[in-house]
């Protein structure tokens, strides 16, 4: 098989290569790290390469296959986003703010590991994950592969720019007001963010904001990837699914009011739900679905206080932040303690009303971002304030998940005029991410999306 076709295969076809021994993970993690070193200089979708540990880790994988072993990733390139610790490293977050090294992997890399996947690398975010792109005044931009005059998306961009260029089959982010779902919608695709607390975290990252999950091309690579983060659930099974004739409320008015839409991310979800209606499901839009939620208040106290405080204060060396970051922390230190309780506890209101909509539907349709994929340096001469209003407009139907906890996934949903990837977000009930994969992957084989490849070597 010709190696460049297996670096875009994604991680379950690739699972599949290795097994039947079409060709070994030695090959496979050659040519992915031969990608990164020509591709990736003008990506800068990865902090670290681990080429020395990566081969090892290669051969290692082969030879337990020679002796007849398995795994269900065994032998798979992966990368991981630098909130995740890794034993003998200082775990990042986006800044170069940390000294302190982890003594151990977090359980999402060791889950990952111990399923046989070999880690190539840890991929950029902004600083703290703060921003819905990847680019701070030290690092420099995370490109979006289908156009380096765009952002890949944030906070997990070097993960979903990793995957897009075909450096590595999978990889894992965090999301904590979208940050699985915009770097996937932005780059084309698939980003799962798990139900709040099925991914072990070892914590409340940002006051219980914060799933994690995966960024891969094909729906069965994500379904694989949260088997292996969430195992005992068969979500490769339920991507496999038809998932019968359901109920699907679509949402094109964001949490917010008055933030406008861009008319081709309209235009994908209604065209989405055309095909949901062509495949069998009754769809029913419901303008006030999210704009009658309450909770940006409470969202945005937990990202201030939790998110952007909380994270300054664990550094080890905080003057070395961008201005920005310091700014939105600063805003964070002003809120009292009292406030941040108070948010944490109306977050239960918010969640109530959220879900409501799923007492008569069974998935929720609507846009992922409102805009497609930013511009590098589209905001980088607004204020603090000016900044995450700007992000809130763009983001604006993704943080009620959050705060709710409810799986959601990001899927493709072809491509603007000028080319950029277009996305829609299938939103399912509290822990039932089987719903929502069996909907996208019906989309994908419908439609399919993922050998389509950005223009990069």
């Amino acid at each position: 098989m010709d190696l460049t076709d297996a670096c875009f295969a994604g991680a379950a076809a690739q699972a599949d290569l290795l097994r039947s021994g079409v060709l070994t993970s030695r090959e496979l993690v050659s040519e992915c790290l031969r990608r990164i070193e020509r591709v990736d200089r003008g990506l800068n979708a990865f902090r670290l390469v681990f080429a020395e540990r990566a081969l090892a880790d290669a051969e290692a994988a082969d030879a337990r296959r020679a002796r007849g072993g398995d795994a269900p990733l065994l032998g798979v390139p992966v990368a991981v986003k630098e909130d995740f610790a890794l034993a003998g490293l200082p775990t990042t977050l986006g800044t170069s703010a940390v000294e302190t090294v982890a003594d151990a992997d977090s359980e999402v890399v060791s889950l990952l590991r111990g399923a046989g996947a070999v880690v190539v690398g840890r991929t950029r975010m902004p600083e703290l994950g703060l921003w819905p792109f990847t680019e701070s005044s030290w690092a420099g931009p995370t490109r979006n592969p289908w156009s380096p005059r765009h952002s890949a998306g944030g906070s997990s961009g070097g993960s979903a720019a990793a995957v897009a260029a075909g450096l590595v089959g999978a990889a894992v982010g965090t999301d904590g007001g979208g940050s699985v779902r915009i770097p996937a919608a932005a780059t084309g695709l698939v980003g799962l963010k798990t139900q709040r607390g099925r991914v072990p975290l070892g914590g409340q990252p940002w006051g219980g904001l914060v799933a994690a999950g995966p960024i891969t091309r094909r729906v069965r690579d994500a379904a694989l990837l949260a088997d292996v983060l969430a195992p005992g659930e068969d979500f490769v099974g339920a991507a496999a699914e038809d998932p019968g004739r359901l109920k699907v409320a679509v949402a094109l008015r964001p949490w917010s009011a008055g933030v406008p839409v861009a008319r081709e991310v309209l235009d994908a979800v209604l065209d989405t739900a055309v095909l949901l209606t062509d495949l069998g499901h009754e769809v029913v839009r419901l303008d006030a679905a999210l704009a009658e939620v309450p909770g940006w208040v409470d969202f945005s106290v937990r990202y201030l206080r939790d998110g952007a405080a909380g994270g300054v204060a664990a550094l080890d060396r905080p003057d070395r932040l961008d201005r920005r970051t310091r700014r939105v922390a600063a805003m964070g230190r002003a809120i009292p303690a009292a406030v941040g309780a108070a948010a944490v506890a109306s977050g239960r209101g918010t969640t109530e009303r959220a879900n409501r909509v799923f007492t008569r539907y069974d998935v929720l349709l609507s846009p992922v971002l409102t805009h497609p994929a930013l511009r590098v340096g589209q905001w980088r001469e607004l204020t603090a304030v000016e900044a995450l209003l700007a992000a809130a407009r763009h983001t604006a139907f993704l943080p009620v998940w959050n705060v709710a906890g409810n799986p959601a996934v990001a899927v493709p949903a072809g491509f603007t005029g000028a080319g950029l990837p277009l996305s829609v977000q299938l939103v399912g009930r509290p822990h039932d991410e089987r719903t929502v994969l069996s909907v996208a992957g019906q989309l994908e084989r419908a439609r399919p999306w993922a050998d389509r490849r950005p223009p990069v070597g």
